[in-house]
C-alpha cells in the first residue's frame, strides 16, 4: 500500500458545530463547539448520523495527514472520506 495514500482512521479528531439559527450558520458565533472528542472515524460515525440538512454545521478537527487529510474536515470531505473509508 502507498503510505501517502493510507488514511489513520485511529487519529484523535473532534466533531465540532457551529451554533446556529435556522440551520444556518449564526453570525455572531466566534467558532464552533465539541461535540465528540474521539478517533476520526468515530468522528465520521457520528457526523453521517447527523440529519444531512445540517451537514454544513459540522467540521472535524484532526491532525493533518497530507496530502489527504487537513487539519478541519468539512462536510465535502468527510463525506468523501466515509464513502471510501473501506478503500484507504
Amino acid at each position: 500500500m502507498d503510505d501517502k495514500n493510507h488514511i489513520d482512521f485511529d487519529a484523535p479528531a473532534t466533531l465540532r458545530k457551529w451554533p446556529s439559527i435556522k440551520s444556518e450558520r449564526a453570525n455572531t458565533a466566534d467558532h464552533p463547539y465539541l461535540i465528540v472528542d474521539g478517533t476520526l472515524d468515530d468522528c465520521i460515525r457520528q457526523f453521517v448520523s447527523k440529519p444531512i440538512s445540517q451537514h454544513h454545521l459540522y467540521e472535524i478537527h484532526t491532525a493533518p495527514q497530507l496530502p489527504l487529510v487537513s487539519a478541519v474536515l468539512s462536510a465535502r470531505h468527510v463525506h468523501e472520506f466515509a464513502r471510501l473509508r473501506d478503500f484507504l
